[in-house]
């Protein structure tokens, strides 16, 4: 936190309470000692709570960990690695701030100034974090995402909730609805900085869905791994604001992590203490939520659940293994009349999907089953893949955008609206699309069956047929009756 003058009187208060503290220590300090020895027993009790996918056949058996609510989920594919409680309804704390900070960095422009209202700056507790911005002060979008993510500044979220949705209420608003179209159904905001409200709550489950668009943005990301927030004095902001983040997943800190890309620390008195966070190794990119834990097994919780997935999960590429819904190009539809040229594929599957399976697996161990409810835009079916009943992952199948306009029996598809609508009432366009290995086998064909006649009819036309009226069988008979005329039987 940066202290100021303006901010003195606070200073006294806080002075003013250490020295009741010392006073009162014979007082109060047992209460403190009691107090952490609960939460630090509640957590203990905890871990006994059930893994849900410990139940799961041949599945790796998870880490027990003191965490309330958890979830360990591979971003690309969507697999669930690891879950515990993660559908109860929590406090998510600062870590509210993922959601809202990607919305910001949507809406707004990088080098816009933001302005601070009194509403922003006055309706947070002096005690929560903050780093002293007042009234009137004007910093960019920029810096605003730094001080959210780094210091996770409560002031600073308020006032980037106002420049980007008119006002905090509205922005809520948004952040409500981004988490519906993302699939959350257990999430409700109240606040852009996540200070506790009772009507301010989501669940493991649902932070993991807001946190994958969140770490595939690479500003943010590069922000939410940063340890240091300078923001250096202007004409509209005063003071040379320098603060640190706490997050010991960071490099140089206690429990840093490798392959950390990015992470969110957040904490209330009701929240405890929470923690959203990304890493990637290999080419599989997971995301670990902690939700109620005690410090510091947040940080040793979620590095445990990183080193489990990490240590027996493989992500496997659909398209080069899948083998039981091949789409031969040799035996498909084709998009362009051009039989001799660079004809497409109508659809496709999807190069880029993968699976996420035990090590101890195999590609075919996993169960696909092909679907066509709800396919999303530009693909015609989805198939689908679990492994022991437990989803592992899915791909599309593709509509060639080449072909997206074809006509099937007097009606166009629209993969947007998914129905097809009726085509206009006009005399369509004669396209017949032919196959170029089917047209060469046919010609093949044709011409063995007419090397074929022409060696029978030779073979025919060679072969004598003697004819009982012919000169020469005429004179073979003579022949042999000359012979024997002066015989008598």
């Amino acid at each position: 936190m940066v202290l100021k003058m303006k901010h003195v009187k606070f200073s006294i208060r806080l002075l003013s309470g250490g020295i009741a503290l010392l006073l009162g220590a014979s007082a109060v300090f047992p209460m403190t000692v009691h107090a952490t020895n609960e939460f630090e027993e509640a957590a203990e009790l905890r871990k006994e709570l059930p893994i849900d996918t410990n139940s799961i056949e041949n599945w790796p058996k998870g880490p027990a960990i003191g965490a309330e609510a958890a979830i360990l989920m591979e971003a690309d594919s969507g697999t669930i690695l690891y879950a515990k409680n993660i559908h109860e309804k929590l406090y998510p704390a600062s870590t509210t701030k993922i959601m809202t900070t990607q919305i910001a960095v949507e809406m707004a422009n990088l080098g816009d100034s933001v302005s601070f209202s009194r509403e922003a700056v006055f309706s947070i507790p002096r005690n929560s974090s903050n780093i002293a911005i007042d009234v009137g002060e004007q910093i960019s979008v920029d810096q605003c995402l730094q001080a959210i993510l780094i210091a996770s500044a409560n002031e600073v979220a308020n006032a980037l909730a106002e420049h980007c949705g008119g006002s905090i209420e509205g922005f809520v608003d948004l952040m409500n609805q981004r988490a519906e179209e993302l699939g959350c159904k257990d999430t409700h905001f109240v606040t852009p900085n996540g200070l506790h409200d009772e009507n301010h709550y989501t669940t493991a489950y649902d932070m993991a869905l807001m946190a994958v668009p969140f770490f595939a943005n690479e500003l943010l990301c590069k922000y939410a791994s940063m340890s240091k927030l300078h923001i250096p004095a202007t004409s509209t902001q005063p003071d040379d604001i320098v603060a640190w983040s706490k997050n010991d997943l960071y490099a140089g800190r206690k429990y840093a992590y490798e392959y950390l890309v990015g992470s969110k620390t957040g904490f209330t008195d009701d929240a405890r203490q929470t923690l959203v966070s990304c890493a990637e190794k290999d080419g599989m990119r997971l995301i670990c939520v902690i939700l109620k834990e005690e410090s510091p097994c947040q940080f040793t919780d979620t590095v445990d659940l990183f080193n489990y997935g990490f240590g027996n999960f493989q992500k496997i590429n659909i398209y080069e293994n899948e083998e039981r819904y091949k789409i031969s190009d040799d035996s498909f539809f084709f998009s362009n009349n051009d039989i001799f040229g660079s004809s497409a594929a109508m659809i496709g599957l999807d190069t880029d999907s993968s699976i996420v399976i035990p090590k101890t697996a195999s590609f075919n161990d996993a169960v696909s089953t092909l679907s066509y409810d709800n396919p999303e835009p530009g693909t015609v079916a989805t198939l689908n893949y679990t492994y022991n009943g437990n989803y592992v992952g899915k791909a599309g199948i593709l509509l060639n955008e080449e072909t997206v306009g074809y006509k099937f029996g007097g009606e166009m598809n629209d993969p947007q609206n998914g129905p097809a609508i009726e085509a206009p009432q006009e005399e369509p366009e004669q396209i017949v699309f032919l196959n170029v290995k089917v047209i060469i086998i046919g010609v093949v064909a044709v011409a063995f069956f007419a090397i074929l006649l022409l060696f029978v009819i030779a073979v025919i036309r060679s072969y004598n047929f003697d004819n009982p009226r012919s000169p020469k069988r005429r004179r073979r008979r003579r022949k042999r009756y000359g012979k024997h005329k002066n015989l008598h039987f």
